[in-house]
């Protein structure tokens, strides 16, 4: 009888391949927050995160996170219940605030002004939508800063903030790691962000889902790039990204901007909380990441073209920049796609 069995057939196992992804986002929502720039900045994330259309989170991942754990409900009606408990600190490379009402917003509580002055101070990018930055201003955050405000609540905020300077013509505003957005789409915002961390292939991608026109979104971006008020600094950092690829001293720099190196390195301090050297460094790094993923062209040839002397001093920077070398980065964002194309399961990294 168990002779005349017949075997079953053994099936494959599925092979899932571990992804990390390259841009993860909390959403921290306040009650009665604005559904709309939340949206607007979600689906954008959503379009970039796989290579089809499955809403996949595999290069983009985001969670929902409210004050209490507890389902609230958008200035619209919309109930919206949180996926994860509230944790600021799970290896977000940006923490979203949604505000809305203002009634909601005045008057945080001192836990979560206490928070949020932790997350800035562990060099965490913290995003202010809508009424956000009531809340960042009260937490001292917004001094001496310029942020992006909706028209309707300049004089209010003005009023009880008036260390931070109020703008009402940008679509966002990034200003030393806080980033403010009075409303809108938040659609240019997210696609900045998607072309820093996961290249302008992706961010295009957004954009024609979307259908957002590619020259306003890149007219936003052009007037919305981190400002400091030093006008001397802002000269400086728009000549080191004229000039990525050159091998130029700091003195170059600052001769180009009218003084000189010392001057230079105690006003980029105090604007930037970092050396020239090292924030230019960043800007090279970043621009070669962005070859990496947008080029083919060889890890020697990215390095001359960032400004870096030679191949192997560009992969010790990127290495230290970013855990690990050009050739594994860009190795690794290939296999996904590799995975991706051909239909398989794409997982996530299950630590994150």
């Amino acid at each position: 009888m168990f002779a005349e069995q017949q075997e079953q057939p053994v099936q494959a196992p599925v092979i899932t391949a571990q992804v990390k992804p390259e841009l993860r986002v909390g959403f921290v929502l306040m009650n009665h927050f604005t559904l709309v720039p939340v949206a607007g900045l979600v689906d954008s994330l959503r379009f970039a995160a796989d290579k089809s259309f499955r809403s996949q989170q595999v290069f983009c991942q985001w969670d929902w996170m409210t004050l209490d754990d507890q389902p609230i409900t958008a200035s619209c009606g919309m109930p919206i219940s949180p996926t994860k408990p509230l944790n600021l600190f799970a290896q977000y490379d940006y923490v979203v605030l949604a505000g809305g009402l203002l009634d909601e917003t005045r008057n945080p509580p001192a836990w979560l002004l206490d928070a949020l002055r932790e997350v800035h101070a562990a060099n965490i990018p913290i995003i202010a939508l809508c009424s956000g930055s009531f809340v960042l201003g009260k937490a001292g955050l917004l001094d001496g800063r310029r942020c992006a405000l909706h028209f309707t609540l300049r004089d209010e905020f003005k009023e009880r903030f008036p260390l931070a300077t109020a703008v009402i013509d940008k679509s966002y505003v990034d200003d030393r790691g806080i980033i403010t957005c009075p409303g809108g789409t938040a659609i240019d915002l997210a696609a900045n962000l998607i072309r820093r961390h996961c290249g302008a292939v992706r961010a295009q991608k957004g954009l024609e889902y979307l259908l957002v026109d590619e020259r306003a979104e890149e007219r936003d971006k052009a007037s919305s790039e981190c400002v400091y008020q030093n006008d001397r600094v802002q000269r400086a950092i728009s000549f080191m990204r004229a000039n990525l690829d050159a091998s130029m001293t700091l003195k170059a720099v600052a001769e180009a901007v009218g003084t000189h190196p010392r001057q230079l390195h105690r006003e980029f301090v105090a604007n930037t909380q970092e050396p020239p050297a090292n924030y230019w460094r960043k800007l090279r790094l970043d621009h070669a990441r962005r070859l990496l993923v947008n080029t083919s062209q060889n890890i020697t040839t990215i390095a001359l073209a960032c400004g870096f002397s030679d191949a192997s001093h560009f992969i010790l920077w990127f290495r230290k920049q970013y855990g690990e070398t050009p050739y594994s980065f860009r190795k690794r964002r290939h296999e996904v796609e590799r995975f991706d194309w051909h239909g398989d399961k794409v997982g996530l990294d299950p630590e994150l």
